[in-house]
């Protein structure tokens, strides 16, 4: 069968989002490696504003998810559409937060040039008209993020948490309406996963992007999100996360015993060997 997903560039006339429509929609979506289906039949509205987090195993297609609305990965089949138009590539309309990497210590490209890349990375050159609001929007970017003192730091010699500040100030930079966060909190210690959660969130509510948040790492994010996708093996549950995380709910999703307790304030989840993600017991208050 053909993939259907819509990849399309929409007319450069093409009008902004209407606040009240899906930022985010998917429709009979499929998505296969060979016979192997990552999941199907997935049907989501993910609105304006609201804080989806996007649960799983490895290799449960949620990096995958990501990748269909960046326009890299075509759908199977089903349709996906975002921030007003079908996805596609190179979209400003979107803001992107990698999982966290180490960089070269020798690297000398400042936190400035970094989030300036958000605004302008995939066109040649900056005119000279441009360059004063260009300025002036990634000063904002990284006041938001508080990063202001990193502006003119060389990246190899932030820290990991530094170093992912900037990354939500580039993400942010161009008021993008979906804002997509492929483990975010990856590597980061305890107060880092907090304060970028945290900082993601409150942008978010200020601009009214929605928020696909791909993690393992459920607590420090937990008190943020207003609904969960959980994949499965194919098979998938979305709801609020007193609807998804119980112990029927993930018992039914990974078919097999599976036990859900809060413990001093911390959301404990344990039951089977692919549940790996939730044993870091954060303050979920």
């Amino acid at each position: 069968m053909e993939p259907t997903t819509e990849t399309s560039d929409p007319p450069a006339s093409a009008a902004a989002p209407d606040r009240h429509d899906p930022a985010v929609q998917l429709r009979g979506a499929r998505l296969a490696y060979g016979p192997r289906p990552l999941w199907e039949g997935l049907d989501l509205d993910v609105h304006p504003g609201e804080f989806l987090a996007v649960l799983g195993p490895n290799g449960s297609g949620k990096t995958s998810l990501l990748r269909v609305l960046l326009g890299l990965q075509p759908l199977s089949s089903g349709t996906a559409r975002i921030a007003g138009g079908p996805a596609r590539r190179g979209s400003d309309r979107i803001g992107y937060i990698p999982q966290q990497r180490s960089v070269d210590p020798t690297l000398t490209v400042r936190g400035s040039d970094l989030v300036g890349l958000g605004l302008d990375g995939h066109h040649w050159g900056v005119g000279l008209r441009h360059r004063r609001a260009r300025r002036q929007k990634v000063a904002r970017a990284l006041e938001a993020v508080e990063a202001t003192e990193y502006a003119r730091m060389p990246l190899g010699l932030l820290s990991g948490g530094e170093q992912q500040r900037l990354r939500v100030a580039q993400a942010l930079v161009s008021e993008p309406d979906v804002l997509l966060c492929d483990e975010p909190l990856l590597s980061l210690d305890l107060a880092h996963q907090r304060n970028v959660s945290r900082l993601i969130s409150r942008q978010a509510q200020q601009t009214g992007a929605a928020v696909l948040f791909v993690t393992h790492e459920i607590n420090p994010v937990l008190p943020l999100v207003d609904r969960i996708l959980y994949l499965v093996d194919g098979r998938f549950r979305i709801g609020t996360p007193d609807e998804v995380m119980t112990s029927a709910a993930l018992s039914e999703l990974y078919r097999a015993d599976v036990e859900v307790a809060r413990i001093g304030g911390r959301l404990v989840v344990t039951g089977t060997d692919e549940i790996d993600h939730h044993h870091v017991e954060a303050d979920a208050s």
